[in-house]
């Protein structure tokens, strides 16, 4: 398989998204580390690339595709032709690997990403900001949860890119948010099978990441610490 492929990105869930589907496909491409930590993704060339100023971004030639739902769909429809982790256009499956797509854009990742904001991140702590976004990511996993319980993968049965969405950002809540994934067993089995598979190896190192597991539970929890120290800041 030939392409021209250059992913920008860092090392989140949403960056994982990308380059989970890329090593899924064996798809050659190149990596650009966007530095989200010195705002490298608001200078003006990448703002080029992806006018909404996140990551990741891809290039294919001269084509662009920014957030990551299209890029997961571009990939799929242009280089998963044995339909690998995607379904056929216009099928039933298709449309229900769409919806938890979807669900996961629109839900997932949106509140879990204030969830960590507000835990682990915020300069200033607030007790009703971290309650609202972590009780509806828990809720969002029981939604989850009711489909998982029952089934190995969230459309059709087989794993697809709705499931690469999805737990790219469910993995990473123990270690930020102090989730226990014991609490839904049908996602902590999905996270645990979905784990063991090589492409999302490779795909989770990109770009290689530059701190030990360890080392990484022990930033986010200096981090939340730190949060937790602030006067709460929410008015009575």
């Amino acid at each position: 398989m030939s392409s021209d492929i250059t992913l920008y990105t860092y090392g989140t869930p949403n960056g994982h998204k990308a380059s989970v589907v890329l090593e899924e496909l064996n798809i050659p491409y190149k990596t650009e580390t966007v530095d989200i930590m010195t705002n490298a993704q608001k200078e003006p060339w990448f703002l080029d690339i992806n006018p909404n100023g996140r990551i990741p971004a891809l290039k294919d030639g001269n084509l662009r595709v920014f957030e990551t739902g299209a890029i997961m769909l571009y990939l799929t429809d242009k280089y998963d032709k044995d339909y690998k982790i995607s379904y056929p256009h216009g099928s039933a499956d298709y449309y229900e690997m769409l919806s938890w797509l979807m669900f996961q854009m629109g839900g997932v990742g949106p509140m879990q990403g204030q969830a960590h904001h507000f835990v682990a991140m915020a300069k200033a702590r607030s007790d009703y900001a971290i309650e609202r976004y972590a009780t509806e990511t828990k809720r969002l996993y029981s939604v989850l949860e009711s489909r998982l319980s029952s089934h190995d993968w969230l459309a059709g049965d087989k794993y697809t890119l709705a499931d690469v969405a999805n737990f790219t950002w469910v993995k990473s809540s123990p270690v930020i948010l102090e989730f226990d994934l014991s609490e839904w067993p049908g996602v902590q089995k999905w996270v645990e099978r979905i784990s063991e598979r090589e492409g999302v190896k490779k795909g989770l190192n990109v770009p290689p990441s530059t701190r030990t597991p360890d080392q990484t539970k022990e930033l986010f929890a200096s981090m939340r610490a730190k949060v937790a120290a602030m006067e709460n800041t929410d008015k009575r």
